[in-house]
């Protein structure tokens, strides 16, 4: 994806139409942006999930994504500028600023925003469960 001229990205605007993504922000996380800076590190550190998929677009910086698989083992993802993730209903994930502690990202939904989390454990949600059902057809 183009995160210089997401504005007008046609590929962007296509996703948005298909996975229906119509609502949007941009969060900066950085210690010169983001209002508590520090107590929101720790909170997107702690390992939690969502009750809907997770959608973000890195337009400037880079962090890490880590997610449990099948096992329960860390796994962690390298996001950079230009990078989109989605991490499905029910995962348990964590995030964290690589050692240039900054990261400007699209955050997209369906439909209206839902920032609660979920601290691990979670597993009685049906996002969860269905999650788990995802992963057990998979193996």
């Amino acid at each position: 994806l183009d995160a210089d001229n997401y504005e007008t990205d046609p590929c962007l605007r296509e996703i948005r139409r298909a996975e229906n993504y119509s609502w949007m922000d941009i969060i900066t996380i950085h210690k010169d942006k983001l209002p508590n800076y520090e107590e929101k590190i720790k909170t997107f550190y702690e390992e939690h999930l969502h009750l809907d998929d997770e959608i973000r677009y890195i337009l400037d910086g880079s962090g890490y994504f880590d997610v449990r698989d099948k096992d329960d083992k860390w796994i962690r993802i390298s996001m950079e500028k230009g990078d989109m993730i989605t991490l499905p209903a029910g995962i348990y994930h964590r995030f964290t600023l690589d050692e240039n502690n900054y990261v400007k990202a699209m955050r997209l939904f369906v439909g209206e925003p839902v920032w609660t989390a979920y601290n691990r454990p979670a597993d009685d949600f049906p996002a969860r469960k269905q999650y788990m059902k995802f992963l057990a057809e998979e193996a």
